[in-house]
């Protein structure tokens, strides 16, 4: 019963640790994303991107998909989709590698 109580106890300990660490975390990854003179260059970025698909040939649609794409890649829950979906894709290869 010891050993329950001191792990239940490091859970808790982590948990705290997390729910104050986890949203400064994401309020200082959100600050350095939307300030206003990153947004300015997220924009020039962006028409740059989509100026590249169509001068290498692409319809309007497919270089506007592109482009919402890459847009996607700069917004936090993009970021965050990405290493979630990243994890997931490293954890099934690694127990389809066990099997």
């Amino acid at each position: 019963m010891g050993e329950e109580k001191h792990e239940a106890k490091q859970v808790k300990e982590v948990l705290e640790v997390v729910s104050t660490e986890i949203p400064k975390l994401l309020e200082s990854i959100s600050n350095a994303l939307y300030k206003p003179e990153n947004a300015t260059q997220l924009a020039e970025s962006v028409a740059a991107f989509y100026k590249k698909m169509k001068e290498a040939g692409m319809d309007d649609k497919m270089a506007y998909e592109l482009t919402q794409q890459y847009m996607a890649n700069y917004s936090l829950g993009g970021m965050i989709s990405s290493a979630i979906g990243g994890a997931s894709r490293r954890k099934k290869h690694e127990e389809e590698d066990d099997d």
